[in-house]
């Protein structure tokens, strides 16, 4: 290699890395409008065939994934951040340390143990400190809800190019990627197939958690049953744990205003129903449809919550199967002999 080769190579890796920089701050939205345009393709392709104009096609889905994705998910956001300041007040105003202290009242060994605590700690103090804590990081927080604006707004003008100009999209991609059509092929196969199975499939996985855990919210009496529920549905979109984070302060909730049968039954259902529900159906909805192990799919999609974020729910997968696929591709032009499922669940 000359060095006008080497000097052509440094530039090109250089603007490379600026180009990945640019595009990291908008990396959920691009990923947002890539899981859109492909779960929604079949419904845009049937669309746009009975409506013939791309553009026109294009605007009409924009609109229907405004009215049935954005604006559900913009009233459950809002429905929480209510919740939240009215906690925040709760503590500056003093009525959360008068709840807490009826708490005590009622349950003389909690006082007994909180007693011990208390002669180190001003309760009236720390509660008035934790409000001026919170209250100025949640008006931070909606002041960046500006930058969650702009990110939507980024997602739906990609998503609507990514309607009307996915052939030419597509061709360009291919024009970029060094391999062979057939290879090439194969590698879209499994991207949309990664896709579809982790966004579906968590999505199916999240309805059926939030709904169990809404049915004991409903039956045991909980404030703001439908909020909760959507709450729940939300966060179970992390696998493991991602529902407990809600059901368990819920089970805690009850405990603490005295129905403890109600935490306890919350807490047996939460643990052994709505937990099991991820364990039971992800293999099923997920791993089948990406003829993948499990706990590689676990991995990558913890892993990629770690390296960028929420995207990383999609985007650890999807690293996942295009690294598998060029393994397999290599093994091919190598002449090595193996399965074509490198990391596929064979499990009994």
């Amino acid at each position: 290699m000359n060095w006008k080769d080497l000097t052509l190579f440094l530039v090109t890796a250089v603007l490379l890395i600026v180009c990945g920089l640019m595009v990291m701050p908008f990396l959920p939205a691009i990923t947002g409008a890539i899981v859109l345009a492909t779960v929604t393709a079949r419904p845009y392709d049937w669309l746009k065939a009975r409506l013939g104009s791309a553009a026109l096609s294009a605007t009409v889905a924009l609109i229907l994934v405004i009215l049935s994705i954005i604006l559900p998910l913009t009233l459950v956001v809002a429905g929480v951040g209510q919740e939240a300041m009215g906690l925040v007040r709760a503590v500056q105003d003093g009525s959360a340390e008068q709840a807490v202290t009826e708490l005590v009242d009622r349950h003389p060994r909690l006082g007994n143990a909180l007693e011990k605590a208390a002669m180190k700690v001003d309760l009236g103090h720390a509660t008035q400190r934790a409000g001026d804590f919170l209250a100025p990081r949640l008006g931070g927080l909606l002041t960046d809800s500006l930058g969650a604006i702009v990110e939507v707004v980024v997602l739906l003008f990609i998503l609507f190019f990514l309607y009307r100009d996915r052939e030419f999209a597509l061709r360009a991609i291919r024009r970029l990627i060094p391999l062979q059509d057939p290879e090439i092929d194969r590698l879209f196969v499994l991207i949309r197939n990664t896709i579809n199975a982790t966004f579906l499939g968590r999505l199916a996985v999240a309805a059926a958690q939030g709904g169990l855990a809404g049915l004991a919210y409903w039956a045991l009496g909980v404030p703001g049953t439908l909020l909760w529920t959507l709450v729940t549905m939300a966060v179970a979109f992390i696998p493991g744990p991602g529902a407990m984070i809600v059901w368990l302060p819920v089970a805690i909730y009850l405990g603490l205003t005295d129905h403890m049968i109600k935490a306890l039954l919350m807490f047996g259902w939460g643990g052994l129903v709505v937990g099991s529900a991820d364990n039971v159906l992800f293999p099923i909805f997920v791993g089948s449809r990406m003829n993948q192990h499990t706990v590689p799919i676990t991995i990558a999609v913890l892993g990629g919550l770690l390296i960028f974020g929420v995207s990383g729910l999609v985007v650890g997968p999807v690293v996942l199967t295009i690294g598998q696929c060029l393994l397999q591709i290599w093994r091919e032009r190598l002449g090595v002999p193996g399965q074509d499922a490198i990391l596929a669940d064979e499990a009994p």
